[in-house]
């Protein structure tokens, strides 16, 4: 749930340093107590709106002088599936992240793993598991009470939309205001599969399978025995086995227990034994921790309990709010207490947003499924099929969104006008600004210096301390840094060692300072992709800039257009055959070729300005050597539609979401006339593409949050 789970209305303040992801900055918030309304952030707050991604300290949201947006955007692609994909690109090749909300390299970016700890809004029924838990976390209170900058002097030292090159738009409207996520049920995306369906939780029903053990198996073991049985799967004690005694000794009775513990306990196997009298169901490792180790890994999870004739792989929906798709899937595991490889999913997906898409899981039961939705809230599980495949990442066509612009200033004609630009001519694909950080030290640098082998550069870049709004214990971790270069008392201030700052001070311990590469290859591989990525978008947003200062929206001779995944180049006679929605342009690599007009040559001055050589792109570690791809500059989104609606009380939802539909609720009635007026957007975007770039071109503003909180100053004091 969000932060105002507890039903309390926020406001911001100056002094507080809560910040649940430093690449997208939001208000510091401070609560106090008011009703509720559907479990949702309340609306009408004069809080400054969020930053343009999703994770934002749990805020709600005030109209700027220019409109508001905190948005989230389109899936990543995997960077192994990436690198096999045709160059025709809506991303950087191998890119991680790309249009959401780790698409920039946070600064305290946690690697995606199991839990560290019971997540918020989790109801009690089933003890999860205890994985391996980071040491000496920061609770939230303890957070909220750092003293650190005020918020508005904190990003004085961020990025602006300009600093990365996002200068134009494609239409000529008046732009408006209007304040997006001023609940986070105001967004929300659904996945369009590989078959081009948009994918909707519309069934929880569980199919019917003989197979399936009986509803029992989960209520029959009690919490003791459950944590007992948990504690020895996990060889957490000296036992070697558990012995639980059959109160009502049938042989129904047995068979449950025996069901319930290989269910819900992979790893162990049964047996039943006589002791004095009574009836006892064993629990044992079959063969030691390697069976265990080798039972819970995606190649061969409890084999011994799939039947032959049902597909390995359950695929379902999953209707999730306010939390991202690696946080879902490490809480899904935790629950079900297998490890999160064994999940696979199209694309990722925000957390600040009602999100749904489809994810398969190898060899757990529909049934163990559904019964999540009885131990987990803001959680829906449900449309279950059995299938022989898993999925990929970036197989999917894309994403529908369906965002309310709520409170806004624009006249009915504005709008029209915005909204059918937005559908006949679309927006600039630019890299949204999440791509690139907050900070004063922007990912791209840390980029440029990865492609200039400047590894000294690189290390000081991460951990230098530098102006920006960070958690506390990061600020002293860089503060330790600066003083003593010492990497084992730097790590040693940092509560968190899965940040990429504690990552990479753990590889200078074991590699020592003159060994910066193998210490910076501690940083799992994705990660560091995703710098010289941030690097990659920079050009590319910039010289996109040029290429539209320079010759507008239509195509000119030399530019690029692709066939299949080949680019070539716009000859004088073929002009006419393209439209500006086919032109692409190239991220710098050594395996594209550039424009034939002058953006060829603002790419070679632009990389010679950064002591890089656009002919020799290879790099001396291959894995940041960059290949390079192919990226429409302008993107028309599909499915496009809207409508205008009144209101008045700005707690209430203005549309139904899939749950609200499974439930039966109705949807939500209009006056003619309201004390608001809010603008209720549906379109469909492609794979790595950014929700944020389509909702700029509307509101015609600029996005960074450095911008929106400089037109904010007044408010801010």
């Amino acid at each position: 749930m969000l932060g105002c789970s507890r039903g309390w209305f926020f406001r911001v303040v100056l002094s507080s340093a809560l910040l649940l992801r430093p690449e997208q900055r939001a208000c510091l918030l401070v609560a106090r107590p008011a009703p509720r309304a559907r479990s949702q952030a309340p609306g009408s707050l004069t809080c400054f709106l969020g930053y343009l991604k999703m994770e934002m300290t749990e805020m709600t949201s005030v109209s700027l002088k220019r409109g508001s947006v905190a948005i989230e955007d389109n899936d990543s692609v995997a960077p192994a599936e990436e690198a096999k994909r045709q160059k025709v690109s809506g991303c950087c090749p191998t890119t991680g992240q790309d249009g959401i909300e780790n698409s920039s390299l946070p600064s305290s970016e946690k690697v995606p793993g199991p839990p560290e700890t019971a997540e918020q809004g989790e109801k009690n029924s089933e003890v999860p598991s205890e994985e391996e838990e980071e040491e000496d976390g920061l609770s939230e209170e303890e957070e909220e009470e750092e003293e650190a900058e005020s918020f508005a002097d904190m990003m004085k030292h961020g990025l602006t939309e300009l600093d990365v090159g996002i200068t134009k738009f494609v239409s000529s409207h008046q732009g408006f205001s209007g304040i997006l996520k001023e609940r986070y049920s105001d967004f929300v995306v659904h996945e369009i599969g590989r078959d081009g369906r948009i994918s909707h939780l519309s069934d929880l029903s569980v199919p019917v399978d003989e197979e399936d053990p009986s509803e029992d198996v989960f209520t029959v073991l009690t919490a003791e025995e459950k944590q007992r049985l948990e504690e020895l799967q996990l060889f957490k004690n000296k036992e070697t086995s558990v012995a639980i005694e059959v109160i009502e000794d049938t042989k129904e009775k047995r068979t449950i227990i025996h069901q319930a513990i290989k269910s819900l306990f992979p790893g162990l196997e049964t047996k039943t034994e006589d002791r004095e009298g009574k009836k006892y169901i064993v629990a044992y490792h079959a063969a030691g921790k390697k069976a265990l180790a080798k039972v819970r890994t995606a190649a061969d999870p409890r084999k011994h309990s799939w039947p032959k004739s049902r597909g390995s792989y359950c695929h379902f929906v999953l209707y999730k709010e306010n939390k991202d798709t690696m946080d879902a899937i490490n809480l899904l595991s935790k629950y079900l207490r297998v490890k999160p490889n064994i999940f696979s999913y199209m694309g990722t997906k925000d957390k600040r947003a009602i999100t749904v898409q489809e994810i398969a899981v190898l060899k757990i039961t529909a049934q163990r499924l559904a019964h999540l939705n009885k131990c987990l809230m803001n959680f829906k599980l449900g449309n279950f099929s059995y299938q022989k495949n898993p999925l990929k990442l970036g197989e999917l066509q894309g994403n529908h969104f369906t965002v309310v612009l709520r409170n806004i200033t624009g006249t009915d004609n504005q709008v029209e006008q915005a909204m059918n630009s937005l559908k006949e001519i679309g927006f600039i694909n630019y890299y949204g600004m999440q791509r690139f950080g907050t900070t004063a030290v922007p990912t791209y640098q840390v980029g440029r210096a990865i492609l200039q082998n400047s590894w000294a550069e690189v290390m000081d870049l991460i951990l230098k301390p530098r102006s920006g709004a960070e958690k506390g214990y990061l600020v002293k971790c860089r503060e330790e840094w600066a003083k003593t270069k010492d990497p084992a008392a730097a790590l040693r201030k940092l509560p968190v060692k899965r940040c990429v700052e504690g990552q990479l001070l753990r590889g200078l311990s074991k590699y020592g300072m003159k060994n910066i590469v193998s210490a910076f290859g501690i940083i799992p591989r994705n990660n560091r992709l995703m710098y010289i990525h941030s690097y990659q978008s920079y050009v590319w947003n910039n010289m996109v800039s040029k290429r539209i200062d320079e010759y507008g929206l239509k195509p000119v001779p030399g530019d690029l257009v692709l066939k299949g995944a080949t680019a070539t180049f716009i000859e004088e006679d073929d002009v006419n055959n393209y439209s500006i929605h086919d032109v692409v342009m190239p991220l710098p690599g050594f395996d594209v070729i550039y424009p034939k007009h002058k953006i060829s040559e603002a790419y070679r001055e632009m990389l010679t300005a950064d002591n890089l050589d656009i002919d020799n792109m290879r790099h001396k570690i291959r894995d940041y050597s960059l290949s390079g791809a192919y990226r429409k500059i302008i993107i028309r989104p599909q499915n496009v539609s809207w409508e205008v609606v009144a209101y008045d009380d700005p707690k209430i939802p203005l549309f139904n979401t899939d749950v609200d539909n499974l439930e039966g609720r109705p949807p939500p009635v209009f006056a003619s006339e309201g004390k608001y007026r809010a603008l209720k957007m549906d379109f469909s975007l492609p794979p790595s593409t950014y929700a944020t770039m389509a909702i700029r071109e509307v509101l015609k503003m600029d996005t960074s949050i450095k911008n929106q909180t400089q037109l904010n100053t007044t408010w801010l004091r």
